[in-house]
């Protein structure tokens, strides 16, 4: 069982609430590493592992609704939706974005209502192109958020998700375990650039109201 340990607890504290409300409010994008305990990162990696050896990971497709095609030239992971209650870990990490939702509301005035997040598995070689998160027909997505859950990363194994932070520069965020990046949705093209070895992380959206 998982216990909680003080580090989750106090992982998120003031001084990480301003921090992250404050850098995403000047510069749209942040990255914050040892979000998650260890043990979270373990039990939510392993679930992921065990989903993608049950095939339960589904491949992903781009555009939404009807219009959804597979598009593997374009985007090569395979995801499964988190559902509250289909684990502890889960519902654990569900709790913890939910803190972060409450944040930004109380600091930003986003009105976000909601958060909505899935595994992604990208097997080596496979990647995901240039994009923007915000469906053309939908602004509700407001703020992206990833975070990883593959141990002991090396950077010559690749994997990075590429921010365009404007026109002319790019930022490289390694897939390291427990580390967070969160960007405003609708302003942050990026890509996932491919890898070497599987690469899992937790991608996710707080959405507000329609």
């Amino acid at each position: 069982m998982l216990s909680e340990p003080p580090r989750a607890q106090a992982g998120f504290s003031d001084v990480l609430q301003a921090k992250i409300c404050n850098e995403l409010e000047t510069q749209g994008w942040l990255q914050q590493d040892f979000f998650l305990p260890d043990e979270l990162i373990i039990a939510l990696a392993a679930e992921c592992r065990q989903m993608s050896a049950a095939g339960s990971l589904k491949s992903a497709g781009i555009g939404r609704a009807d219009g959804q095609v597979l598009r593997p030239d374009i985007r090569g992971d395979q995801i499964a939706w988190l559902k509250a209650g289909q684990s502890m870990a889960c519902d654990r990490y569900l709790q913890i974005m939910e803190d972060v939702r409450i944040a930004l509301n109380r600091t930003l005035y986003l009105g976000l209502d909601e958060y909505e997040s899935h595994f992604a598995m990208y097997s080596p070689g496979t990647y995901y192109r240039k994009h923007l998160d915000r469906f053309r027909d939908d602004d509700c997505r407001t703020v992206s958020a990833v975070v990883y859950l593959n141990p002991d990363w090396l950077p010559e194994q690749g994997g990075a998700l590429r921010l365009h932070t404007d026109a002319n520069h790019t930022e490289d965020v390694a897939p390291l375990g427990g580390r967070l990046v969160l960007f405003m949705s609708a302003d942050m093209s990026h890509e996932v650039l491919p890898a070497t070895r599987d690469r899992m992380s937790l991608a996710g959206w707080f959405r507000r109201r329609v």
